[in-house]
């Protein structure tokens, strides 16, 4: 008579599904490779069948997978429902790990990381900064947040907000230089922007459309050196306006000419979304969007006010 599958191949089997990857399992069971790859041989030997196969830069599930993962999802909330803190309230343990964009991840998804840790203390968040295309294979990633709508398998995309980028230059960048009047005038001024070669983003590389006539200044990858670049005065700054609003001086030029909006989108698979540690990420990071959301689209009263005062007074020419 087969026993049926082991409960603890079964755990094991979730935390491959959830990462992809075996040693992303396993360091998060506390288990070595060949101890992963020993509980998958037996569950599947229990099963009569194959639970995962290889794919491009990890493992996915099969159809047989897919049930033993529901089976197993059961087993945890059966002993996550016997940890309750004092107040009664189902403990949360775990590590959730996020990708996310440099100002998303640091604006957004650590105020957010914040607020899960003063609610769920014994959940650890993890913030990997990428501005790339959202990954087919997500090993090792719980969320990912991505700027356009992504075109994933065997995953869910959320649309979390929508955002704007403007050109802005520094005070002093405008007081040594024409300040703009239209859009052709952008032909005299650098701008500082992100690296061609290396924009792996699309709707990225079209923002920069809008700014073609422009020759390139100071470049990087991180729009953090963007903002740094642009106050210490080396052009324009094609910038999110949601961090470039937090600097005095910087004014936005050409606020009703050139604005480009843009799209963060949230992705992560089912089966991750599912666990409660995630699904508290997720929703601390939309409660953080909505309270931000404004800001992201550019609605600054101050700094605009700022800026009109500047360019009806304040640019002069060489």
């Amino acid at each position: 008579m087969n026993p049926g599958p082991n409960p603890d191949d079964l755990l094991v089997l979730l935390a491959v599904g959830r990462t992809g990857r075996f040693n992303t399992a396993a360091d998060d069971l506390g288990l070595n490779h060949t101890t992963i790859s020993r509980r998958i041989a037996g569950l599947e030997k229990s099963l009569g069948g194959r639970v995962l196969v290889r794919a491009s830069g990890g493992w996915e599930l099969t159809d047989l997978g897919k049930q033993a993962l529901m089976a197993a999802e059961r087993i945890e909330a059966a002993v996550n429902d016997l940890a309750l803190d004092p107040n009664g309230q189902h403990l949360l343990d775990g590590v959730v790990r996020v990708s996310a964009t440099d100002g998303f991840s640091a604006y957004i998804a650590a105020p957010a990381g914040a607020t899960v840790r003063k609610r769920h203390p014994r959940v650890s968040v993890e913030i990997v900064v990428a501005t790339r295309k959202a990954s087919q294979i997500r090993s090792g990633l719980d969320i990912e947040v991505v700027v356009g709508k992504p075109h994933v398998h065997r995953a869910e995309a959320i649309h979390l907000a929508d955002y704007a980028l403007g050109l802005y230059a520094s005070r002093e960048y405008l007081r040594q230089h024409t300040v703009p009047a239209s859009p052709a005038d952008l032909a005299d001024h650098s701008l500082v922007y992100f690296i061609d070669s290396m924009l792996q983003v699309d709707e990225l590389d079209l923002a920069r459309k809008l700014t073609v006539s422009m020759r390139e200044a100071v470049t990087s990858t991180n729009v953090f050196v963007h903002i740094e670049a642009t106050r210490a005065g080396a052009g324009i700054g094609l910038l999110p306006c949601f961090m470039a609003d937090r600097h005095e001086d910087l004014v936005r030029v050409l606020r009703t000419d050139i604005e480009v909006r843009l799209a963060y989108w949230l992705v992560a698979r089912a089966e991750s979304l599912r666990r409660r540690e995630v699904a508290a990420v997720v929703s601390a990071i939309r409660e953080t969007v909505d309270l931000k959301r404004m800001q992201l689209l550019g609605h600054n009263p101050g700094a605009e006010a700022g800026d009109t005062q500047f360019q009806n007074g304040g640019g002069s020419s060489p």
